[in-house]
């Protein structure tokens, strides 16, 4: 199971990319960025320059406030003392600090709008332990189960041995799964183009029956492990795709509703976190375990070639996503055990498979530190991602204001955390590329009972 080289170099400690972290370490910031090869300079020093703005209108408001409360006493005074001229003078005068306190709020107003669009451009922080890297081959291999023993080399892909790269038997005679689906009548790609589009299959017979059985036996796994299932909506408003940080740096890999201004949800991460947006949580409910079987729909806009034959990349897939809300303490030990249940889940299937812990130039946006499971494609020759498990740290607990009281009654921000558990294109497609005999496509042992006993899918 997972090991504890997954966190060989642990955060010191879990930065909150707040405007009080950039005043405060604006290198470090600008550093940190620097290794998802995001450059945060000119962000940075905006961000410092609309704060140091937002500081000067707030000290003007809070001075002409203190000056219209002092004038309302000394009004009082005047009238009292029959000083009428001098009253009507100061009451003249409070009216015109009352129309620039109007045009100090509307500026602003304006300040920390513009200043909130900068804030949510800005990625989180990557962990220390993050590989710095550009590209896929810069991803750290931290172990490896290809049939000829366990390995843990540790190094880039690109710096992978010929022989750990490869899986043991390997045939390249076998039929890719596009070609296996065809034969077997399991799933129908051109039908999905007559009533959709590319990248929208129509699963038929045993192809429908093993979507079934894999869905429920990731479920049922998610609940041996102690996850509360969430049967949650698969479109959801503005607000959520800001929450987990899909709006604005996803906006346009979503399928957008534009009349109602709903999204269709790319993962049951978004409306499963979106569940804590604005709670504050007892430390004693945490961590939280949900999972959520969804259907999940990318536009994946740019793709093409070899990437999207088949099932290797769809616009709608099912994907039965792990969730967790924890402590920043206990956030560590909450992602090793998530990666330990996705490693299982492979396990299980009998699968090749090989962890990846991503470089800074080839993780998403919003995540703090990731690893990849990929499983090998022995007709494609190729590895498929299946699975990203992923620590936010606080960075979407910071957007959503997803909080809990500590045993001090001190509020904090929660640490959240996902991952795919797993998603089923790719696993169907390595299940029949793999298991393919002359008799059919063997079924997972573990599969037998969720497919009805049925052991050889001829």
């Amino acid at each position: 199971m997972i090991q504890e080289f997954f966190y060989i170099c642990i955060n010191k400690f879990s930065k909150m990319l707040t405007i009080q972290l950039i005043r405060e370490n604006p290198e470090f910031v600008v550093k940190r960025l620097a290794v998802k090869n995001f450059d945060a300079k000119e962000a940075v020093a905006k961000i410092i320059a609309l704060d140091e703005q937002r500081v000067a209108i707030q000290k003007d408001l809070n001075a002409k406030q203190a000056e219209i409360n002092a004038l309302s006493k000394e009004i009082g005074n005047l009238f009292a003392q029959k000083k009428v001229d001098e009253a009507n003078a100061a009451k003249a005068k409070t009216a015109e600090l009352k129309e620039d306190i109007k045009t100090l709020d509307k500026n602003m107003s304006d300040v920390a709008e513009e200043l909130q669009k900068v804030l949510v451009l800005l990625p989180n922080i990557p962990a220390d332990n993050v590989p710095e890297g550009n590209c896929a081959e810069d991803n750290v291999v931290v172990k490896l189960n290809i049939g000829t023993g366990v390995k843990t080399p540790n190094c880039r892909i690109a710096d992978l041995k010929s022989e750990d790269a490869k899986v043991s038997g390997c045939d390249n005679a076998k039929l890719p799964h596009w070609d296996l689906a065809k034969k077997y009548n399991l799933i129908d790609f051109e039908l999905g183009v007559k009533i959709t589009a590319a990248g929208f299959p129509v699963y038929i017979g045993k192809g429908a029956q093993l979507q079934r059985a894999l869905i429920n036996f990731f479920l049922a796994e998610a609940n041996k492990a102690g996850y509360t299932e969430i049967m949650p909506p698969t479109v959801v408003n503005q607000a959520s795709g800001y929450g987990t940080g899909q709006l604005p740096d996803k906006e346009g890999q979503m399928y957008h509703c534009e009349i109602d201004d709903l999204y269709l949800i790319p993962t049951a991460e978004v409306p499963v976190t979106n569940i804590y947006r604005d709670v504050i949580l007892d430390e004693k409910q945490l961590p939280i375990k949900n999972c959520a079987y969804t259907q999940c729909f990318r536009r994946e806009a740019g793709s093409y070639g070899k990437d999207v034959r088949g099932l290797n990349r769809l616009h709608e897939f099912s994907k039965i996503e792990i969730v967790r809300i924890d402590t920043p303490e206990h956030s560590k030990e909450s992602h090793e055990e998530m990666l330990a249940h996705v490693e299982g889940l492979l396990q299980k299937l009998e699968l090749p498979y090989r962890i990846l812990r991503l470089c800074g130039g080839d993780m998403s946006f919003t995540a703090a530190l990731c690893y990849d499971f990929e499983v090998y494609s022995e007709a494609q020759d190729r590895w498929l991602e299946v699975s990203s498990v992923s620590n936010f740290h606080s960075f979407q607990a910071n957007r959503l204001k997803c909080r809990y009281k500590d045993a001090n009654k001190k509020t904090q921000l929660c640490h959240t955390l996902n991952g795919s558990a797993l998603a089923l294109p790719r696993i169907v497609a390595a299940i029949l590329e793999n298991n393919q005999t002359e008799e059919g496509i063997r079924v997972p042992d573990v599969l037998v009972p969720y497919m009805g006993g049925v052991t050889i899918i001829k």
